[in-house]
């Protein structure tokens, strides 16, 4: 088992999730970030640190789509272990449903 960030993440990447990872098995895109399923070692600390509850277990219903997508983006996208800030309208974008069609292929900058 691993966690999985999902669609909430999508414009919010707020981040805290990066600082408690003891793995640093986060990689980030231009606006989500996601995990590597095989670094994962499911410590879960990473889940009550996202403000938007956008980290869950990969065993949950539903989440076949949100596993492949942090499977094929963290192949690609580069690997990111500290904190940066998040984007300006974070909070606007929190709680905001569907956001999928927003999600960007682009790699983030990583450390």
């Amino acid at each position: 088992m691993a966690y999985v960030v999902t669609e909430n993440c999508i414009k919010c990447k707020y981040m805290d999730c990066v600082e408690v990872c003891p793995v640093d098995c986060f990689y980030e895109g231009e606006n989500m970030l996601v995990i590597h399923p095989d670094e994962c070692i499911d410590c879960g600390v990473c889940e009550p640190e996202c403000p938007a509850e956008a980290i869950v277990p990969d065993t949950e219903d539903g989440l076949d789509e949100w596993v492949e997508i942090n499977q094929k983006y963290a192949e690609s996208w580069p690997n990111i272990t500290t904190k940066k800030e998040s984007p300006s309208d974070a909070d606007e974008w929190k709680d905001k449903p569907d956001k999928k069609s927003e999600l960007s292929a682009n790699p983030g900058e990583g450390d």
